[in-house]
């Protein structure tokens, strides 16, 4: 067992402010605002057992996927508040604390192997954002890594790559750190994300810990712990994390006249959509001297009353794009909830994200790195493979999930192909030179740092001239076939739905289908598997056809992949030619979920909605 004393790091042990002032909605003043990492905590916290059950004993079938259920790849995800119709509250605090304690218990093993015996002092750091059920959660967080052993410091209000950078920077250099977060899903929503000094954890390694959870949970009779034996410790890292991207930005601008303030005369417009973000705009561009007058929802509010923090949310872009025009700036950006995703509006007011964002990213690290991979999910366009080779790039194409991208540029490193640049359509978006995190943040520094030397090399065009020559898919849409089962069975059920579409296109049922591949990889067990001797394992099934007809060639994709998050199917599809998608969607539904029987266990009414009609509202 780990030792219990106090940390010996020199930290911040004085309760910072707890509110946080509001910006009005017209001429906002923020500069002087204070941005608070605490969190309240109740007088008395804490973890005594309500059981005496073994771990290995037998236990309901039922209790324990009620938190196998809660896996969501990589993270951990589930309802925490009441108000969601058809959805009960399942992580609760009993399910929260078990899966903090096996995860704290993960820990300390795999520290203990490397070291070939007993450690003490095992640390970890726990973040928040801003939603309203963070409060008694971090209480059930603290109980269970306090459980395992583990010496807890509470960051407060953070970010996702906060936590993970917690484990890197210096004094702090945690042994692991949790971030509660749900990221742009709705407030009734919260979930984990785990991180050690060696990244964010696999969906196996996830998967490991919720089944050692399930076991703690239902043996303990969903009872949560009312002791703790020692308060965690509070600290404020943010500013630590904030100097650090100070300091990335003055160093590599490298301002001939103002090395401390090289933003001096941009004007940046931040929407922080009431998350975690607000940090970007007061503790780095203000006092890299940026003029942020304008900026959005900086204050956390946990209910989102303004619009979902999400860079692909519609109302987040609009809100944003009006503020660039209406206050002449030159870089808007939209972060999520928890910062780990970032989209930007150029100075034109042209929204950056989804492709747009990837092939940004792409043209400025190829101008760092000629010839560098850059590997994105199965969705991205056969436009934005043209764009990365045209500059003398890589493009590999790979699995949905932000996890699975970066890990797929993780692996090829270590095969000896350079991959500097993993995103995401969604825009999680992850550089080599920032240990293979998806950091929103440092995605927008590395915008901003090009639109400086752009600016100092005598451009007057803004960011967006970058990605000029992306041509756009003419038809773009994704469409949802829910499953139709319990929960228990969807997964199997959605399984076997992807595997009958991949038998269909291999056995040539569906004309000038093809499944599509790229590189190094190949069409096999999900979307483009690895062609290594250990290929990663498939956390949902997925596959992408490329669709040609004799008039045109190849003038589209279609990408079915089974969903992490919910029991459906995702349907994404993307034509060069007008009526494309109209026309892929029809083939879809009559000569393959018709004919093989799938519309029994799936509900298609939107894909026959869109099949008759072309739209879906």
């Amino acid at each position: 067992m780990a030792s219990t004393s106090a940390s010996s790091l020199s930290l911040q042990t004085n309760a910072p402010k707890t509110s946080f002032p509001s910006c009005p909605t017209k001429k906002p003043i923020h500069n002087n605002l204070c941005f608070s990492f605490s969190l309240p905590l109740a007088k008395s916290i804490g973890v005594k057992s309500s059981s005496t059950a073994k771990y290995n004993e037998v236990v309901v079938d039922e209790e324990l996927d009620k938190i196998r259920r809660l896996q969501n790849g990589s993270d951990v995800r589930g309802v925490a508040l009441e108000g969601e119709k058809g959805r009960t509250v399942d992580l609760t605090p009993a399910a929260v604390e078990a899966i903090a304690q096996s995860f704290g218990e993960w820990v300390i093993e795999g520290l203990e192997r490397e070291a070939g015996g007993p450690v003490e002092g095992f640390k970890v750091s726990v973040g928040r954002d801003p939603r309203i059920s963070g409060s008694s959660l971090s209480v059930a967080v603290f109980a269970g890594l306090a459980r395992a052993g583990c010496l807890v410091f509470d960051m407060g209000l953070a970010t996702t790559p906060a936590c993970f950078m917690s484990t890197l920077l210096p004094p702090f250099a945690f042994d692991a750190s949790i971030m509660m977060t749900a990221s742009h899903l709705p407030y009734t929503r919260n979930g984990l994300k785990f991180f050690t000094r060696k990244g964010g954890l696999t969906s196996p390694e996830v998967e490991d810990i919720c089944d050692k959870a399930a076991r703690k949970y239902a043996n303990r009779l969903a009872k949560v712990s009312t002791m703790l034996p020692l308060l965690p410790t509070r600290l404020d890292f943010m500013t630590t994390y904030a100097n650090h991207l100070q300091g990335i930005i003055k160093d590599r601008v490298n301002h001939p006249l103002h090395y401390d303030t090289p933003l001096q005369g941009f004007r940046i417009i931040v929407n922080a959509g009431n998350g975690s973000g607000g940090f970007f705009t007061w503790d780095v561009l203000d006092k890299l001297g940026a003029d942020t007058f304008g900026s959005l929802h900086l204050n956390p509010d946990g209910m989102f009353p303004n619009h979902i923090p999400n860079p692909e949310d519609k109302t987040a872009m609009a809100l944003t794009r009006a503020a660039v025009l209406q206050n002449s700036a030159d870089l808007g950006v939209v972060f999520d909830t928890d910062v780990d995703r970032s989209g930007v509006v150029d100075n034109a007011g042209n929204p950056i994200n989804g492709d747009k964002l990837i092939a940004l990213m792409a043209a400025i690290v190829l101008r760092e790195h000629p010839g560098t991979t850059i590997v994105t999910d199965a969705r991205t366009s056969m436009a934005l493979t043209r764009f990365i080779t045209d500059r003398g790039g890589h493009h590999c194409l790979y699995r949905v999930g932000y996890r699975n991208v970066i890990d797929k540029g993780v692996q090829l490193n270590k095969d000896g192909i350079e991959a500097h640049l993993m995103m995401e359509t969604s825009g999680h978006g992850a550089l080599k030179e920032n240990h293979f995190l998806d950091d929103g943040a440092y995605m927008v520094v590395k915008i901003i740092i090009e639109m400086v030397r752009m600016k100092l090399a005598g451009s007057n065009e803004g960011i967006g001239s970058l990605i000029k020559d992306l041509e756009e898919p003419l038809e773009s849409i994704e469409l949802r076939m829910n499953i139709l089962s319990e929960p228990r069975h969807a997964k199997a059920k959605g399984a076997e739905a992807i595997e009958t579409f991949r038998s269909y296109i291999e056995e040539g049922r569906l004309e000038g289908w093809e499944l599509d591949s790229c590189g190094d990889c190949w069409v096999s067990e999900g979307c483009l598997v690895d062609s290594n001797d250990t290929p990663a394992a498939v956390d949902a099934h997925m596959y992408r056809a490329k669709v040609s007809d004799e008039k045109h060639g190849q003038h589209g994709w279609v990408h079915l992949r089974q969903s992490i998050h919910n029991p459906n199917i995702a349907i994404n599809m993307q034509s060069y030619v007008p009526g494309g998608c109209q026309s892929m969607t029809r083939v879809l539904r009559e000569r393959f979920l018709m004919a093989s029987g799938m519309d029994q266990i799936l509900d298609i009414a939107q894909i026959d909605k869109y099949a008759k009609s072309g739209y879906v509202g």
